[in-house]
């Protein structure tokens, strides 16, 4: 008989050997398990990104050893393969690893991280280039209810409304007291003067900020509204971080802090009110941290609340 005419060897498996301290599990599966994804970019098509995912399964059958791993770990590969990730997607996904446990599962589990890619048009040049964000999906099948979490983070500016008003007064110190023996004033020579250096004797302190947004998603839409809830964040903040920058669109940026001058318990607010205003969400958590520029420390604020209802 030749090597190639033999039976192929039976390999010992001891997933079938009786579990010591039988006990049912809650979650049993892997973690970090590097995979491509296909994400909706919010214009009607998708990109492919780098992701880093976490797959569980309940192990519910208490004399079972252990899961079908290696099973699933397949499923998951060919799963998301080609087909861009939505709510009904996942749960297909979700579904079909419960019944590659052959009975001994009933609910299964994934968390993946990755980070969109958005394409952002500059304030006031022709440009654009792409900022990233950070998102995490959880999204859990149970008795046939999928419950689907979405998190996200938004960067943007902050500038501190006391060391505004702070540095208005300075200014308005240094224009009185270079004017004081001139009548009458020229608008022109004010002009001249506030576009010199003379005409700023302070400016108030501003940083880089985050706001950490978490929701549970009602599970009656058809696409994760990713693109969305950033764009309905951003414009609530009003000054979300920029790409590409020329000399007007920087002009244009100093504009919109000092229309949007904010603490952290302003951001706050303002990112619940685009929250609890749409109806797709369920609960919200978000947290702000202003960086400080001027305190060694952060300056944080957290809301929690509900989504709008139809």
């Amino acid at each position: 008989m030749t090597t190639s005419s033999r039976p192929p060897r039976r390999l010992p498996d001891v997933a079938f050997d009786a579990a010591a301290a039988a006990r049912p599990l809650d979650w049993v599966g892997m973690s970090n398990i590097a995979l491509p994804l296909r994400v909706a970019t919010g214009h009607g098509d998708a990109i492919q990104v780098a992701a880093s995912v976490d797959v569980s399964v309940d192990l519910r059958d208490a004399d079972a050893r252990g899961i079908h791993m290696s099973r699933m770990y397949l499923q998951l590969q060919d799963a998301f393969a080609s087909e861009t990730l939505t709510p009904a997607g996942l749960r297909r996904v979700l579904q079909a690893l419960i019944e590659g446990q052959g009975g001994i599962s009933s609910a299964a589990r994934l968390v993946l991280r990755y980070e969109q890619l958005l394409l952002r048009p500059a304030l006031a040049s022709a440009n654009a280039g792409w900022k990233r964000y950070p998102v995490e999906i959880d999204a859990t099948l149970r008795d046939g209810h999928l419950h689907l979490g979405l998190g996200f983070s938004v960067e943007y500016s902050s500038t501190c409304p006391a060391s505004a008003a702070l540095s208005r007064q300075l200014n308005a110190e240094r224009f009185v007291a270079d004017f004081a023996a001139a009548h009458p004033l020229s608008t022109a020579v004010v002009g001249e003067w506030l576009a010199s250096e003379r005409g700023l004797a302070a400016t108030p302190h501003a940083q880089r900020s985050r706001a950490g947004i978490r929701v549970e998603l009602r599970p009656a839409f058809d696409e994760l509204p990713l693109t969305a809830l950033i764009d309905a964040v951003e414009q609530a903040l009003g000054t979300p971080v920029q790409t590409a920058v020329k000399r007007e669109d920087e002009q244009a940026f100093a504009r919109l802090n000092a229309e949007n001058l904010m603490f952290c318990e302003d951001a706050a607010r303002r990112v619940a009110a685009a929250l609890s205003a749409d109806p797709r969400i369920d609960r919200f958590d978000a947290q702000v941290a202003h960086f400080e520029s001027l305190h060694a420390h952060d300056a944080v604020a957290r809301v929690t609340g509900q989504g709008g209802r139809d």
